[in-house]
């Protein structure tokens, strides 16, 4: 018998009830359990299979084996047609991403079906492309659409909560619905037809009630972890919870920072006891948090990837004011060397005036690299360094910041790049900014870091693994980075020193800092970003600590410039205006 609804698939919706029936008698029916792969990447595609009830999850390997999600395959759509079409492995793995009902035509059945009844190929046809033209426009990039809240403790009321995120949606225009415990007795066909009529599902559960817990599970595209800061995250029981977002490790967690107490554990501690990627603040006097969290939930959280550039990296201060005058607010930061410790006084918190004071103190006040040594690993002592990112970042934790943060190094050892998420701020900091012979390597364990701009030097990679969002990148190494004049003819060391003092570095330092930034600038420009840009510094050298005003007022300039060429309309890029 067909189904009901098999003609409402749009592959079948212009077809008649003759050709229905032919594809429904050559279809293989699959249920598959919520977690259950479906096929995995480089598996032959010998089948196109369609999504009736429930929803998949597109998944990519990553080096460590981990599964990363880069897209939802939701009712209705097709699954590995690109690749069965063009007779390759499948590039990708799926799971369910909850409980779901598939049919499938193996090749010789399509084949013979299409040659029987063209227009399938032609509805296919419109079906991959409507796809296609929605991930070039970033409308679908993995966004998850089914949340699970779960409460980790009693006293935290979830209810509230989860319809303050409803209405911080509302505001940015999506529609949400918040679905408690008395959905328990729901089926899937009614959780379809819950995800089909909002763009987004919150779940409410707690860790408490077992039976309502697992169904949230297996219906939840992922899991939001609440807890206390106040309390410690104690025996979770996490890994004894069955459902894809959770053996996927598509979990996050909320810490909710009620009122003026203070922490009882640190943030890491409960994303290891969670297994979490991501955690994310929730301070009750500060609404701009779970506006943030509706962002990140919408798929409109703001990215900001700040590259490296010694001096000229005060052009990000700039950038960063006028970014801010335009209305646009920060989710995510991260960056490479100078770009990292600008992103991190972002993800503090700090305003523009405190920025500007504290990059002053710390790096134009006086120069940080005048203390010199006869090189054996680096022409500077580096103490000078260690003592500033102390005195002005030792309080912080990174997962204990505003917004997350990531700083990248380059691992020497392993020949690959270090994504430092956790753990002292200064440290990982001070790994982002040791520029092979300027400043003396980090040794962490086995491990010799050193500047990350040598394996990417804006990385936004990193960024686009971390949101689902829109992502702007600033520039500051590519052009008119060296003064030929220098190179020309340049003059014995003594000379140097006789002209120019001990108190000003020779063009060796200049050579080292571009030799450790040029090979970033090319590995940044295989990542698509949704506005670049590059302030005009041909003048700044990337040792002129003194040229701190010219370089933050270009930053300026170019980012005000970048805005204005975005037509004022700055919601095509995915970016909301406060």
């Amino acid at each position: 018998m067909v189904p009901h609804d098999f003609g409402q698939i749009p592959f079948l919706r212009d077809a008649d009830a003759d050709v229905i029936k032919d594809v429904s008698k050559d279809s293989v029916w699959v249920g598959l359990p919520g977690g259950q792969m479906l096929f995995d990447e480089g598996d032959p595609a010998d089948m196109l299979w369609f999504v009736r009830s429930g929803a998949l999850g597109a998944f990519r390997r990553k080096p460590d084996a981990s599964y990363e999600l880069i897209g939802n395959i939701r009712a209705g759509e097709p699954v590995g047609e690109m690749a069965m079409i063009a007779g390759e492995a499948h590039s990708s793995a799926v799971f369910a991403m909850r409980d779901s009902e598939l049919f499938g035509l193996n090749r010789n059945s399509f084949n013979r079906l299409v040659r029987r009844h063209s227009q399938l190929m032609q509805s296919l046809a419109r079906t991959m492309l409507f796809r296609t033209r929605q991930n070039r426009r970033g409308l679908e990039r993995g966004t998850p659409k089914v949340i699970a809240l779960v409460a980790a403790s009693a006293t935290l009321d979830l209810a509230v909560r989860a319809q303050a995120l409803k209405a911080a949606l509302g505001r940015i225009g999506k529609r949400a619905v918040v679905v408690d415990k008395a959905a328990s007795q729901r089926g899937s066909a009614w959780f379809d037809d819950v995800e089909r009529w909002n763009d987004q599902v919150l779940l409410v559960c707690d860790v408490e009630d077992r039976q309502w817990l697992r169904m949230c599970l297996r219906q939840a595209d992922r899991i939001w972890l609440f807890g206390r800061a106040d309390a410690p995250p104690g025996d979770l029981q996490l890994p004894e919870l069955a459902g894809p977002a959770r053996t996927l490790r598509l979990v996050d967690v909320v810490l909710a920072r009620i009122g003026a107490t203070t922490s009882a554990s640190r943030a890491s501690q409960w994303m290891t006891a969670s297994g979490a990627a991501r955690l994310f603040p929730w301070r009750d006097d500060h609404p701009g948090d779970v506006d943030a969290l509706a962002r990140t939930l919408a798929g409109q959280s703001i990215g900001l990837v700040l590259g490296g550039g010694g001096a000229r990296a005060y052009a990000h201060i700039g950038v960063v004011r006028a970014l801010r005058e335009a209305g646009i607010r920060f989710d995510f930061l991260g960056g490479t060397s100078m770009g990292a410790v600008i992103a991190a006084c972002v993800a503090i918190g700090w305003d523009d005036g405190e920025i500007e004071r504290r990059i002053w103190d710390g790096f134009v006040a006086s120069n940080p690299l005048d203390d010199y040594v006869m090189p054996v690993v680096a022409m500077t002592r580096g103490r000078k360094v260690d003592e500033r990112l102390a005195r002005h970042f030792g309080d912080f934790r990174i997962e204990d910041m505003e917004r997350p943060f990531f700083a990248v190094s380059t691992d020497l050892t392993e020949a690959r790049i270090r994504v430092h998420r956790t753990g002292p701020l200064a440290a990982a900091l001070r790994a982002s900014i040791a520029l092979p012979g300027i400043l003396p390597p980090v040794v962490d364990g086995e491990s010799v870091l050193v500047d990350g701009a040598v394996l990417d030097n804006l990385p936004v990679g990193v960024m686009r693994d971390l949101h689902r969002g829109p992502n702007i990148g600033v520039d500051v190494a590519q052009q008119r980075a060296l003064n030929a004049a220098e190179y020309r003819a340049p003059r014995g060391f003594f000379s140097w020193v006789a002209a120019h003092g001990f108190k000003s570095p020779p063009p060796i330092a200049d050579l080292l800092m571009r030799a450790a930034t040029a090979p970033g600038d090319a590995i940044a420009s295989r990542h698509p970003l949704d506005m670049m840009i590059v302030p005009q510094l041909g003048n700044v050298q990337l040792r002129d600590w003194k040229a701190f005003d010219v370089a933050v007022e270009a930053g300026y300039v170019a980012a005000v410039s970048a805005i204005r060429d975005a037509d004022g309309n700055l919601s095509q890029l995915g970016v909301m205006q406060s």
